[in-house]
């Protein structure tokens, strides 16, 4: 897995580890294009060629209007979540289409269907969902499937402090969200992982330029 340090991954590393896995932490900032290339040569090179990528890198600025949102408010987020999913792929796919076989999945957000406080981080998820669909016309004859994954909200440190900038505990918070989602819950990190892990199988080799959206319910 690839983060800004390699020491914020040390938990999750020694855990799959723990559960009988391969696991490894690199540093790189997915901003870089250098520093990607650099990352995923040194994966395919003590790991083994990479055949899954998942692009989950993301960041979110404060919630401000087109008229509000600077330019480099606007660059940082896009920079992240689009342009660091590019440098990905293009690092990872030579790999993937040389084994005849791979797994893209980018991560959207229900955020692309529009968000008037939040037009960088929509702009950057409707991005990938238009990447992934190019993708996956492209990658396809190669044995690359790509898809996309929308969640809704989902508990997190992001939508923690959601609720602090609107006044709310994240009980709370968390409490009046379900209200507005049809199973009438909010989501947690296992309903994307689970979704992930089937988009990465053997199994879903005829999925393929999709987009899931994990949002408890239809979304428009």
């Amino acid at each position: 897995m690839i983060d800004l340090g390699e020491e914020d991954c040390a938990g999750t590393v020694d855990t799959i580890i723990h559960d009988g896995g391969t696991s490894a932490a690199f540093a790189a900032d997915v901003n870089d294009e250098t520093a990607v290339a650099t990352a995923v040569a040194r994966i395919a090179a003590e790991l083994g060629p990479p055949t899954v990528l998942i692009n989950n890198a993301g960041i979110g600025g404060p919630n401000a209007g087109v008229e509000e949102t600077s330019t480099e408010q606007w660059d940082a987020v896009t920079g992240v979540s689009l342009r660091g999913a590019f440098f990905l792929t293009r690092a990872a796919t030579p790999y993937m289409m040389a084994a005849g076989w791979g797994r893209i999945v980018n991560m959207s957000s229900i955020s692309a269907l529009g968000d008037s406080g939040r037009v960088d981080y929509a702009a950057a998820k409707a991005g990938l969902i238009g990447f992934t669909k190019s993708l996956a016309l492209r990658l396809g004859r190669h044995g690359v499937t790509a898809n996309a994954i929308a969640p809704g909200f989902v508990v997190s440190d992001i939508t923690r402090i959601g609720a602090q900038r609107r006044g709310r505990s994240f009980d709370e918070h968390q409490r009046i969200v379900a209200e507005t989602i049809p199973v009438g819950r909010v989501g947690q990190p296992e309903d994307i992982g689970h979704t992930a892990s089937y988009l990465v199988s053997p199994e879903a080799g005829f999925v393929s330029g999709q987009v899931i959206y994990v949002a408890g319910g239809p979304v428009d």
